[in-house]
């Protein structure tokens, strides 16, 4: 089959404006986080992804090709934990805690198979079990997409500025940091109180 025509834009699933995909890709919950790549439909049809910027594409997406013809993507199955148990809201709070991925339904949480996490979740009383399935977990919370670590911007935290805590007299050259501890030498002219 020959190629089609390559795509610059994600079409979320509720903007496709009725069109009807003509073709799927089937992608993995790492192979949905993209900017170039190139891809295979399922009906052997390559095509080239050539996005603006780095994107995270949800199953139902589609990539709008340069002709306007829309290729669906789905979520390809792919080895899962599934976690049960009486409390999810907690056993969700450790999994979030951690920064892992996470697929939150009324029933269960489905994460990426992990022996630690796995081990930690049973500790915590959860049922857990492998299955092979899509994954879909939760976007970031500050819109469409991945949640990407840890990092807030510039200056949001300031981890590594300043003394954090008022101590004695005695302690206060140590500076007590997020990251670390950083010893910061006595003033030698400074007098003993």
């Amino acid at each position: 089959m020959p190629d089609l025509p390559a795509s610059h834009r994600v079409i979320r699933k509720p903007e496709t404006g009725g069109k009807v995909p003509v073709d799927r890709v089937v992608l993995g919950y790492d192979e949905r986080f993209l900017r170039r790549k190139r891809l295979m439909t399922e009906a052997g049809a390559g095509f080239l992804v050539d996005l603006a910027e780095t994107s995270s594409v949800s199953a139902g997406d589609c990539f709008e090709l340069l002709d306007g013809r829309l290729v669906v993507v789905e979520a390809a199955a792919e080895p899962v934990l599934v976690v049960t148990g009486a409390n999810l809201p907690r056993l969700a709070w450790h999994i979030g805690n951690r920064h892992t991925p996470c697929q939150i339904e009324p029933a269960r949480l489905v994460i990426r198979d992990d022996h630690v996490l796995k081990g930690m979740l049973a500790g915590l009383g959860a049922t857990v079990g492998h299955a092979m399935e899509p994954f879909t977990p939760e976007g970031g919370a500050y819109g469409h997409g991945r949640t990407m670590g840890h990092d807030h911007g510039f200056g949001a935290h300031d981890h590594l500025r300043g003394p954090v805590l008022t101590l004695p007299h005695a302690l206060a050259g140590l500076h007590v940091q997020h990251q670390g501890f950083a010893r910061v030498e006595d003033d030698p002219e400074a007098p003993d109180e």
